[in-house]
């Protein structure tokens, strides 16, 4: 219940903010995005990631575009989104041979301050801010072989019921369980035209994903994901 009332007020936050804005001379508007995810989870203490494991995943959602000055903007968000990461070893049809998901679905609300030429109706755009998000659904799949015989099996992910508010411990922490919670930075640079706008995006994932550990530590097991998206003006 929560969950939808929180969404129902920041779809009203957008549709009002832009609607607010249409008798100004910056008019603003609302942009239904969808697109493809390249997701993948850091390896190294750097925040560096293997190549060879990035998922393929895909995202949608309305971003707000609320216009301050012609050149400038602010675009909160709620989007639907998939990350993780997989895993392979040997090639399939092999006697030996495994390949393993993890495929979690937030719900994330990005809040990104964005820079406009001023070139016209076609503008070129580049923008940076924090992302938050709540981990809603998501699957865990493993399939493979040993010595020829097959094997598969697929979970729902176990969501750690830690309440962020709290900093002194963390409720439900488990082997295996993937912190509900995310939060980090998001970047953007993309082509708006008159009802089109094409971005390229990247998070950058601050919180460990993984239930029962620190974040500050290192730069290890954070989400990592660069996405290509297409918006349609409302």
């Amino acid at each position: 219940m929560k969950k939808t009332l929180f969404c129902a007020a920041l779809f009203t936050l957008i549709f009002a903010g832009a609607k607010a804005q249409d008798g100004k001379s910056c008019k603003s508007s609302a942009i239904f995005r969808a697109g493809v995810n390249l997701a993948n989870v850091s390896v190294t203490d750097k925040g560096g990631i293997d190549d060879a494991k990035t998922l393929t995943s895909f995202q949608v959602g309305i971003i707000g575009d609320l216009n301050v000055a012609p050149f400038l903007a602010i675009q909160p968000g709620i989007i639907f989104t998939g990350k993780g990461t997989k895993a392979q070893s040997g090639n399939q049809g092999d006697a030996n041979f495994y390949r393993a998901s993890t495929n979690p679905y937030y719900l994330e609300i990005p809040v990104n301050l964005v820079f406009k030429t001023p070139t016209g109706p076609t503008k070129f755009f580049a923008g940076a801010g924090p992302y938050l998000g709540i981990g809603i659904a998501g699957k865990n799949k493993v399939n493979g072989s040993f010595m020829g015989a097959s094997f598969n099996s697929e979970e729902k992910i176990d969501w750690s019921k830690d309440d962020p508010t709290t900093t002194d411990f963390e409720e439900g922490a488990g082997l295996g369980v993937m912190k509900r919670f995310d939060y980090g930075l998001n970047g953007t640079v993309g082509i708006e035209a008159a009802n089109l706008v094409l971005s390229a995006n990247y998070g950058l994932g601050l919180a460990k994903i993984q239930s029962g550990n620190g974040s500050g530590d290192d730069n290890n097991n954070k989400h990592r994901v660069l996405s290509f998206t297409v918006g349609f003006k409302l």
